[in-house]
């Protein structure tokens, strides 16, 4: 029956530094003094003693010169002031957590704030924080905290700095903590308990809930010990706080079927091991008493053989091999490097003390009584039949890219190498597959040969039944007006496809800005994100329309909000013709400059001033709001009447927007300057 042992139990960091710097002071000075006990620990005070570290409980008992260690719980202010006066040399052991609490105490007094410390009273470690401030208050628990507030309503208001004891029990802080919050109205909260108390206690609670007898170890004076055991009695019948393996009889396990063991922040690591050994044995002799006859018959003919299966209990778990018990004469081992084909995995990260495993028989010594396991080889087997019942079941397995190969890759799943062809990777062909290493895919198994220990898959067959499951949802869901984001995937000189997931869509090229544009290059790439709406779609025929466009926007409405006749604009030139020039006002809206107001002296075409895309500032000369056009002049800037009579043979090549030669008595100016507001496919149709 195993012994569950808290990982926590034994030396915190505090106090650990407390012992290495009194064990080192004492090697080095040859003789020195101990202020107080260090730590609550006999042992650990008598070995020091050992060391030439005299242990003294009054400034009284110090001589001048004398190197004086401070103990882990700190001392008070008028101690150290005293040991300072006499010429002591200090070696400061106190834990930095209760410095802490003393430099909080301190800095409230000097700020005006009323100090409060909860804890034990005539604990050492409270008595020295209080003493770094006079008229620090100190209360066990939540009922004298309580009582203190209501004794006078003034209480209420005042300034207040509360502490915790680093030892506290958390329940009592947090009680403390709510009272505070609720009665005071300038109350500042530190949490200055011990992060590692805290795991040490939750951890024994957590333990405690699970077994029929818990043991605490730890020396009677020590207050986090204590603790532990107030902890651990109210979620176990059965708490037994010991200070050693001596105090240990077998009638404390009696009808025990599981048992726990953590211990204080003070107690070596040897005291917790021998305590842990004495536990398993006395346990055991009492299964061996509660035993049949039969039972411990069959058990002594109970044999083991290489290249078998067995299960057994896990007893203990150390740096090097896991202890597993096997129910018979025989103990059974697993080396580190048979737990598991992880070669940097930990064994406390695979196997925990009473965990049911099922290992591999490699050897057996039954000279020496012991049995070599693996865990490791036994799992690969599993692994093998997991990796044929996927195969046969068509199940999706999840594993990493380790590396190319030739053809293809190789991912590990479960330890096992599975390759991927090249055309089953589900990379477009000539792709670069080394830049898939160290990615997790998800594959199908295709081909398995256990003998050859071959395994081939499939990554290209997941997807596709992937991209059929989106699919079959965008068809289903799909309705005009819809966004998705989706994914530019290719582009051609009309427009651009958009995967809107697992289906692509069309964007023509003019739904994709409100600008006149030659190419979709000019406003999207391969591979951008774009927000789209469905347009029209044929389920038949599988086609999508969608529009980036945004619609509640009219460009017209922009313009008129924005100019009016006579106001000067930066405009781009978007297409030049025999006649003129077509220039973007705002995006969608386009105006003409015609040729007699490109400059202010006759010119040939207007490519001999003017070139697309060029940014010019030109004068608004008329807008006509009915059809949606205006009439746009470089001249009228250049101090030259934009009225002036365009010349006859000018005039002569002037077109009719509808697409009819007038003479030019018949075409009024207006009709010379125009333009219609268009898609850039309608102003192709522009003669």
């Amino acid at each position: 029956m195993p012994v569950i042992q808290a990982k926590s139990a034994g030396f915190c960091y505090g106090v650990r530094r407390a012992v290495e710097l009194a064990e080192k002071t004492a090697r080095e000075t040859g003789g020195c003094v101990m202020m107080g006990s260090l730590i609550h620990n006999a042992n650990v005070v008598a070995r020091l003693e050992q060391l030439g570290a005299r242990q003294v409980d009054s400034t009284d008992e110090v001589h001048p010169g004398d190197t004086v260690i401070i103990r882990s719980h700190g001392e008070t202010r008028q101690v150290l002031e005293r040991l300072e006066a006499m010429g002591a040399r200090c070696v400061n052991a106190t834990c930095p957590n209760v410095l802490h609490i003393q430099h909080i105490v301190s800095r409230a007094g000097q700020a005006g704030r009323m100090p409060l410390v909860i804890g034990e009273p005539h604990h050492p470690e409270v008595m020295g924080a209080a003493s770094w401030w006079d008229g620090t208050l100190v209360f066990p628990g939540p009922e004298e905290l309580e009582r203190w507030l209501l004794e006078d309503p003034a209480r209420r208001d005042l300034p207040l700095t509360a502490v915790a004891q680093t030892t506290c029990v958390r329940s009592i802080w947090e009680s403390s903590k709510k009272i505070l919050k609720k009665l005071c109205t300038n109350a500042e909260l530190f949490d200055t308990i011990c992060d590692a108390t805290h795991r040490r206690q939750s951890e024994a609670a957590e333990i405690a809930s699970r077994v029929d007898v818990m043991v605490v170890v730890g020396d009677r004076k020590s207050a986090n010990t204590k603790h532990l055991t107030e902890i651990c009695r109210e979620l176990c019948p059965r708490v037994y706080q010991i200070e050693g393996a001596e105090e240990l009889t077998p009638d404390l396990f009696i009808g025990c079927s599981l048992a726990g063991l953590t211990a204080g922040a003070s107690t070596p690591a040897g005291i917790i091991k021998e305590v842990y050994t004495t536990m398993s044995e006395e346990i055991k002799n009492n299964e061996i008493k509660e035993e049949s006859f039969e039972e411990l018959l069959d058990k002594s003919f109970k044999t083991l053989n290489t290249g078998e299966k067995v299960t057994g209990i896990v007893t203990a778990v150390g740096p090097t091999e896991v202890q597993v018990d096997l129910g018979c004469k025989q103990a059974g081992y697993i080396a580190v490097d048979e737990l598991s084909a992880d070669p940097n995995v930990k064994p406390e990260d695979v196997v925990k003390v009473g965990d049911e495993i099922e290992t591999y028989i490699i050897r057996v010594n039954d000279v020496e009584g012991y049995a070599m396991l693996s865990k490791k080889r036994l799992d690969a087997v599993k692994v093998w039949e997991d990796i044929e019942e996927a195969r046969e079941n068509k199940t999706t397995l999840e594993g990493k890219v380790t590396e190319e190969n030739k053809g293809g890759i190789v991912v590990n799943v479960k330890g096992v190498r599975v390759f991927v062809p090249a055309s089953q990777s589900g990379q477009p062909r000539g792709a670069d597959l080394s830049e898939m290493i160290g990615q997790t895919v998800s594959l199908r198994i295709t081909e398995v040969n256990r003998a050859r220990r071959r395994v081939v898959g499939s990554i290209r067959a997941v997807q596709y039944e992937a991209r059929q499951a989106a699919q079959a949802a965008i068809w289903e869901s799909i309705e005009v007006g819809k966004h998705y984001t989706g994914t530019v995937k290719s582009m051609t000189s009309y427009g651009v496809f958009v995967d809107i997931g697992g289906v692509d869509g069309m964007v023509h090229i003019s739904e994709l800005s409100w600008s006149r544009i030659k190419n979709p290059a000019e406003v999207v790439s391969v591979g951008d994100t774009l927000d789209v709406y469905v347009i029209s779609f044929d389920p038949e025929k599988h086609k999508i329309s969608l529009g980036v466009k945004d619609r509640s926007i009219d460009p017209w409405q922009v313009f008129m909000d924005k100019y009016q006749v006579g106001d000067v604009a930066s405009v781009r030139i978007v297409k030049l013709m025999s006649f003129g020039a077509f220039a973007e006002v705002v995006p969608g809206v386009d105006g003409l400059i015609h040729i007699s107001q490109i400059a202010d002296r006759r010119i040939e075409k207007p490519e001999d001033v003017l070139s697309e895309g060029q940014i010019v500032d030109a004068k608004i000369t008329a807008i006509d709001e009915e059809k949606q056009k205006i009439s746009l002049s470089i001249r009228a800037l250049l101090g030259t009447s934009a009225e002036e009579d365009v010349p006859a043979e000018d005039e002569e090549s002037v077109p009719n927007p509808i697409g009819k030669r007038q003479s030019p008595g018949a075409a009024s100016f207006f009709e010379k300057n125009v333009i219609f507001l268009t898609s850039s496919i309608a102003f192709l149709d522009w003669p």
